[in-house]
């Protein structure tokens, strides 16, 4: 900070983690519907003037890859009477990114993680399903936390 500069109350992050949550979200349900791999649909995301993906979202996309059975196997242990097969993709790949988040990226805090999540499912996903992403995201994020703990 120079002389008379004001201190700034927050620095602001490049592309903004939430924008790069929704597009990890975006990536992984494509892949889901079209089967196609992700550096294929990053192509056609940038020849259709698109701006290459940035770093946090290609970490999101390459963590739920390489994830993705446990990640899938987690939700159904939280998802009473449902198994993530069975949940719409959208809704599922939000599910995925907000759980790789909360077991595998200790800069954001679960809370975060499950706050992004709920507001994308309220914004893309039925009604019903921020409270249902809420629940799900409410229960792993305590069994991580007791855990963590030891216990």
């Amino acid at each position: 900070m120079t002389p008379g500069e004001a201190p700034s109350p927050r620095r602001p992050r490049p592309a903004g983690r939430s924008a790069a949550r929704r597009r990890a979200v975006v990536l992984l349900y494509q892949r889901d519907v079209t089967g196609l791999p992700i550096d294929a649909l990053v192509e056609n995301a940038v020849r259709a003037g698109e701006t290459p993906p940035d770093d946090f979202t290609r970490e999101l996309v390459e963590g739920v890859e390489a994830e993705r059975a446990a990640l899938d196997e987690a939700i159904t242990a939280a998802a009473v009477g449902w198994t993530a097969e069975r949940l719409a993709p959208l809704e599922r790949n939000i599910l995925r990114v907000a759980v790789h988040e909360i077991r595998s990226r200790p800069d954001v805090p679960p809370a975060v993680s499950i706050d992004e999540a709920v507001s994308l499912a309220r914004r893309y996903c039925q009604p019903q399903a921020a409270a249902f992403v809420n629940g799900i995201l409410g229960r792993i994020a305590s069994e991580e936390a007791g855990l963590a703990r030891g216990s």
